[in-house]
């Protein structure tokens, strides 16, 4: 068996970030189920960015000397290195996503409010966060 290019490890953190999104749409079936095996994903996420960021490392000529901007840009110009910038989100996203779903179930949020914040936590990572917080904020006062 071959070595997997950059392409095929895109496509299979992919898949592994959607199962795990797909557990936490599925939380009111069994939440702590669903939220490990939404963290199980996440696991995996974070091993791949390990191997891949250690890959990367060999082949880059250069790594970001200096903590700025173009210094971080030049780390991206390595394709090894955007993936490993990409499985950042997914991983990060994914537990934030399953804290969210988690936090819910002790706030005892509907699941269908949760929805909406999952959607933009996939997509807009800080975003989903944000509605989030305040769904859980504008809950507690209702209370």
């Amino acid at each position: 068996m071959g070595r997997m290019t950059l392409d095929q490890y895109f496509v299979a953190t992919n898949v592994v970030a959607g199962i795990g999104w797909l557990m936490l749409l599925a939380a009111p079936l069994n939440r702590p189920l669903m939220v490990m095996l939404a963290r199980t994903a996440g696991v995996l996420l974070a091993v791949s960015y390990v191997v891949l960021f250690v890959m990367a490392w060999r082949s880059a000529e250069g790594f970001a000397a200096t903590y700025s901007l173009p210094g971080i840009a030049a780390f991206f110009d390595v394709p090894g290195f955007v993936l490993v910038g990409w499985i950042h989100y997914l991983a990060f996203d994914l537990w934030v996503g399953s804290w969210e779903v988690e936090e819910a179930g002790r706030s005892r949020l509907a699941h269908w409010l949760v929805v909406p914040c999952l959607f933009f936590t996939y997509l807009l990572g800080p975003v989903g966060l944000l509605l989030f917080l305040l769904l859980r904020m504008v809950a507690a006062k209702k209370r």
